[in-house]
């Protein structure tokens, strides 16, 4: 991708060397693999050997040998500090004579148990140019299995957090210009003001760099190991002219995304224009270089029950005033399900009271009249575009309705089961719901590549459309959805899930609604019930507009 100098990342690390500081060799023998392995000791040499977790004083001697032999350049020393000598040292080697970073001062915060945090500060030097680098890590110091000794738990993330198996640290000019992103109002996009969008400027650059019209500049960046994702700048020391790119983001969207995923530890949202399927906001907490708004793959609990509803009513088992059964409890091919607290509603309720309060037993109760498994699955892809290879200008997983029989079948038809969605999937049905079409997401216009977008094979009837919507509407007004979507105006609905996964004491909470010509998703893990956590989220962006 790239020109400059490379380095070489051995077990997922990259080295570092500074000079002028002496550093004395520790002796130790190096041992390999997790926790130890290699090197050779005589019989009575082995009969000393310590064992059982490194002690305190080892803890601090060991890692502050480390940093020394770090800081002062000496790979080989260092790597002799580690559990891994053959793959540390040429990585730590590579740090300073590849990737040109130098002046390294490591300050180590207290430990905790064996882990040991601490920050890097150092400088980046190359062609007459520097800027500086600091950033925090950890690293884990063990015992070895054959000396005994106290050493570094060898992983690339000792040299920087971001770096990972095979991946390389490099400076030099890029072949890839930088980019300047901007909102479908012309505002600059930035990774430091908008810090979930980091990832998704890094695709659009390696993706559109070379065609934006701008010219290299001179960086510290790394480089992964899988040539199909992007590459991570870490520093820029001389800046090239960027190339304009533009996206379908919504500034004001996106700021008021970032805020509201914030708010929790692990969260997503993601906003779509229905009319379009322009993508207006994606946002997560925490920001990883996977993204999980638009590659996660989850249950996405009664946010489902659009699609499901959807498939009923084209069906004819229902009509959105037409009454159904809402029991506690209900049995298909002894598989129990049941509704939250095991509530039920009153004979003669309609579906969309069962819709509005997320009533399991309602939907699985049509299961029998429905007399079709692969209904759900066929609908998903017909109508929704589940499935189809969208593209969206960046890496998305386009959600997944397999065919299913007898209890998993069941357990689709309220978003459990084998049902794969990430938000983006649940945003896009919500605006297909919308308008009935189903147009396929796209973060930057479909004429900067000419790319073939995702169709469906046919739209929702009208009447079904309105239905539909009408049942959002009353989640939103006076159901599950009420209070969440209290504060957003304009025409609104919506639908809360909260989706059981294995392991989990509380469910995922899940929320998908719609404002106006907005449409957006949320998942709050181990948020609980959809209104509570997820909601929120939603009507925050809503309320942005975009």
């Amino acid at each position: 991708m790239r020109s400059g100098a490379k380095v070489a990342v051995v077990g997922g690390a990259f080295v570092l060397v500074a000079g002028g500081i002496g550093y004395g060799a520790y002796s130790v023998l190096g041992d390999t693999g997790g926790g130890g392995g290699g090197g050779t000791q005589s019989a009575s040499q082995s009969s000393k050997v310590k064992t059982g977790p490194p002690s305190a004083e080892e803890i601090a001697e060991t890692s502050k040998d480390f940093f020394d032999a770090w800081a002062a350049g000496d790979a080989s020393a260092a790597a002799l500090l580690t559990n891994n000598e053959a793959g540390a040292e040429p990585v730590l080697a590579s740090y300073g004579e590849d990737a040109h970073i130098g002046k390294v001062k490591i300050t180590p915060g207290p430990a905790v148990g064996t882990k040991v945090p601490y920050m890097v500060s150092a400088t980046v030097a190359y062609e007459g140019k520097s800027k500086p680098l600091s950033y925090a890590s950890e690293l884990t110091v063990v015992r070895g299995l054959t000396t005994g000794k106290a050493l570094v738990d060898w992983e690339p993330t000792v040299v920087h957090p971001q770096l990972t198996e095979g991946a390389t640290l490099k400076t030099g000019e890029s072949s890839t210009p930088a980019i300047e992103a901007v909102d479908r109002n012309g505002t600059v996009l930035t990774k430091e003001k908008y810090p979930s969008l980091g990832p998704i400027l890094d695709t659009l650059r390696q993706k559109y760099g070379e065609t934006s019209g701008g010219s290299a500049g001179i960086e510290t960046w790394i480089e992964p190991a899988d040539a199909s994702q992007p590459d991570v700048n870490l520093v820029t020391l001389a800046k090239g002219k960027p190339g304009k790119v533009q996206t379908t983001l919504d500034a004001n969207a996106q700021a008021a995304a970032e805020r509201a995923v914030k708010k929790f530890s692990e969260a997503s949202v993601v906003a779509v224009k229905p009319s379009t399927g322009a993508i207006r906001a994606v946002a997560n907490n925490p920001v990883t270089e996977f993204n999980v708004a638009l590659q996660g793959k989850q249950a996405p609990g009664s946010t489902l029950k659009i699609m499901t509803s959807a498939m009923l009513l084209e069906k004819g088992l229902v009509t959105a005033n037409g009454a159904v059964e809402c029991p506690k409890d209900a049995m298909w091919q002894g598989r129990s399900f049941h509704n939250l607290d095991h509530f039920d509603l009153p004979d003669g309720s309609t579906f969309t009271q069962s819709f509005a309060q997320s009533c399991n037993t309602a939907f699985i109760k049509l299961i029998d009249d429905t007399k079709d498994d692969a209904a759900l699955p066929k609908i998903a892809k017909d109508v929704f575009g589940i499935g189809l290879d969208w593209k969206t200008g960046v890496v998305t997983t386009d959600g997944s309705v397999p065919e299913e029989v007898g209890g998993e079948a069941a357990a689709q038809y309220i978003g459990q089961g084998t049902v794969q969605m990430n938000v983006l999937n649940m945003a896009s049905i919500t605006a297909t719901a919308r308008t009935g079409t189903f147009r396929q997401p796209i973060i930057v216009p479909q004429s900067l590549d000419n790319r073939e977008v995702a169709t469906a094979s046919r739209s929702l009837s009208p009447s079904v459309t309105q239905q539909l919507t009408t049942m959002m509407r009353a989640t939103a007004a006076w159901g599950t959805g009420a209070n969440a979507m209290a504060g957003v105006g304009g025409d609104k609905g919506a639908k809360t899930g909260s989706a059981e996964v294995g392991g989990q004491s509380t469910s995922n909470s899940w929320f998908t609604g719609f404002s106006n010509d907005l449409a957006a998703a949320a998942v709050v893990q181990a948020g609980g019930h959809g209104g509570d956590a997820a909601g929120p989220v939603v009507a925050e962006v809503l309320k942005a507009g975009g």
